[in-house]
């Protein structure tokens, strides 16, 4: 049943998954809503929902566009699942901002493959980084990312390796100068401080380790098959994956380095991770399995939910 839904790409697949964020994130938020303390609060919260739903759209878009997926919905199905195994995302502004200027970051270079407009990609993915690691400073690792895609695609041109540095210190004096117009010229020096989160909820946190643990042993795995897979696959496809996965680690990376009790950018990791799940649902070649694979992404999720909700 599942997969005959999201097995195909159609519109109602968008009207199903952007009711439930909406539900989910009002259920979660409602308390918040409706506790405003002025309009502009309410404004900046409803806000970041938009954003949130936005980001369905620009992960599908992706997907699409770049063909990394079959002609399914599955990329957008794990990835609202992870939001419910990750509920604490939103509740956290700075992370649902931090992942939606990171996909845009990501699109860029993921459309790096067609080997067209190589150097305005690279200056436009190291951009949206940049305004990503406002919400989170450890977000800049993404940089790498962006010399690994260089090294990927077009390594033997010297200005290609010059491109990040150039847009980071474009982006540092137009950000500094817009600090001075605003007075706030403190704030790169107090926000990029670099520091090891202490006291990580990931850590040290019985719940919190075990929940990331799960997380990233079940992309792994998915990560594993897939590869298998696309090895009799064109080189193309390889090489996006491979970007995929590494922007996979380098989130959990940043996500381990910042994760406190009270936030983590784990969301940033969530769209690497769909793909992987989505490119494994794709190798499952028997209905039954299939079905039961897609059946077991909603129920631990929901299980967990639940668990953490009785447990609090």
């Amino acid at each position: 049943m599942i997969s005959s839904i999201f097995g195909q790409s159609k519109p109602i697949n968008y009207v199903i998954i952007l009711g439930f964020l909406l539900l989910f994130y009002g259920v979660l938020s409602f308390d918040s809503l409706f506790s405003a303390e002025s309009a502009q609060d309410l404004i900046l919260r409803l806000l970041v929902l938009a954003i949130l739903l936005f980001s369905i759209m620009v992960v599908n878009f992706i997907v699409k566009r770049n063909q990394i997926s079959g002609t399914n919905d599955f990329t957008i199905f794990y990835y609202t699942l992870l939001v419910v195994l990750f509920p604490d995302v939103l509740v956290d502004h700075n992370a649902i901002l931090s992942s939606y200027f990171l996909l845009l970051a990501l699109r860029r270079l993921i459309s790096l493959k067609s080997l067209k407009d190589i150097k305005l990609k690279l200056f436009d993915a190291t951009f949206w980084i940049v305004v990503s690691s406002l919400f989170y400073d450890w977000v800049l690792l993404f940089v790498i990312l962006v010399y690994i895609c260089i090294y990927f695609y077009e390594p033997k041109n010297i200005r290609n390796w010059l491109v990040p540095i150039l847009c980071l210190v474009c982006t540092t004096a137009l950000l500094y100068t817009s600090l001075i117009l605003f007075g706030e010229t403190a704030f790169i020096l107090e926000h990029y401080q670099f520091k090891i989160a202490a006291n990580s909820n990931i850590l040290y946190s019985m719940q919190g380790s075990v929940k990331i643990l799960l997380y990233l042993i079940l992309v792994v795995v998915a990560m594993i098959v897939s590869f298998i897979k696309l090895g009799k696959l064109g080189m193309g496809k390889i090489v996006t994956m491979r970007i995929i996965t590494i922007a996979f680690f380098v989130g959990m990376v940043v996500t381990i380095l910042k994760s406190q009790e009270t936030i983590s950018p784990v969301m940033i990791t969530f769209f690497p991770a769909s793909i992987l799940f989505t490119k494994y649902v794709e190798v499952i070649k028997k209905a039954n399995i299939k079905e039961l694979t897609l059946i077991l992404s909603i129920v631990v999720p929901f299980m967990i939910f639940i668990g953490e909700l009785i447990a609090k």
